[in-house]
């Protein structure tokens, strides 16, 4: 069975139809750059470029870098224009898509249940935490394999500032930071979560969990189990389109 999952990131969208049987993409994902600014308007014409480019006709489901409720409506928009606050997403896509069924998912939450269902949280019970390192940090957060939506841990507090505004893969290329010294900065974001909800998992998620050696090694006095992601950066899409399947 495939669906189609559009992937919303603050730098990029991204997509393509997902092979649900398998848990990966059925096609190599399209990919356009997230406007700016990046209004409701305008990051609706690019998803529009996305699917348009499969030539896709049926049920959709998207990410986005906020809060979202009821598959639908955006609450907030850290990284995104703050038109987005409070806009029917869901309602927005499908008319642009020209009626298409739309599901519209936390990217995090998104990233969470396709980790937890295909890769490293599989069969995984207790607190399992997924953070995506990429504009910002995003955040899922699954109890005995549930999921406890919209959690938004990039916005802890970590030494005055949100945490994303430290560690996040932004932070390491805007301050040119080595991989060592990223690390350090990650670690005293883990051991805050840690602190707080004291995981039996964290997964590593986002762009950077593909070069997971680089910087993994230099994390140390975590207690629970760090892994990267094994969906990687396709890890949004695939949980896009399974929360798409459950409308």
């Amino acid at each position: 069975m495939q669906i189609f999952g559009v992937d919303i990131g603050g730098s990029g969208i991204k997509g393509a139809p997902v092979d649900l049987d398998k848990g990966d993409l059925a096609e190599e994902r399209f990919k356009v750059l997230t406007p700016h600014p990046s209004t409701p308007e305008s990051v609706a014409d690019g998803v529009q470029q996305v699917v348009e480019h499969f030539g896709w006709r049926g049920p959709v489901g998207l990410t986005f870098p906020g809060v979202v409720t009821g598959g639908a409506t955006v609450r907030t928009a850290a990284n995104v224009d703050k038109g987005w606050v409070d806009t029917d997403a869901r309602a927005l896509f499908s008319e642009r898509l020209g009626g298409l069924p739309v599901t519209v998912v936390n990217d995090a939450d998104a990233a969470g249940v396709a980790e937890m269902h295909f890769g490293a949280g599989k069969d995984r019970m207790g607190t399992v935490i997924l953070l995506t390192f990429g504009t910002g940090i995003g955040s899922a957060l699954f109890i005995d394999g549930k999921l406890v939506p919209n959690t938004e841990l990039g916005h802890l507090e970590l030494h005055g500032h949100d945490a994303e505004k430290r560690a996040s893969s932004k932070a390491k290329e805007d301050g040119e930071l080595t991989w060592e010294h990223w690390a350090h900065r990650v670690q005293k974001y883990l051991a805050h979560v840690e602190m707080l909800f004291s995981p039996e998992l964290i997964v590593v998620g986002g762009g950077v969990s593909r070069k997971s050696q680089k910087f993994l090694p230099f994390i140390e006095g975590i207690k629970a189990e760090i892994v990267p992601a094994q969906l990687q950066n396709n890890a949004g899409i695939v949980g896009a389109a399974m929360r798409a399947v459950e409308g």
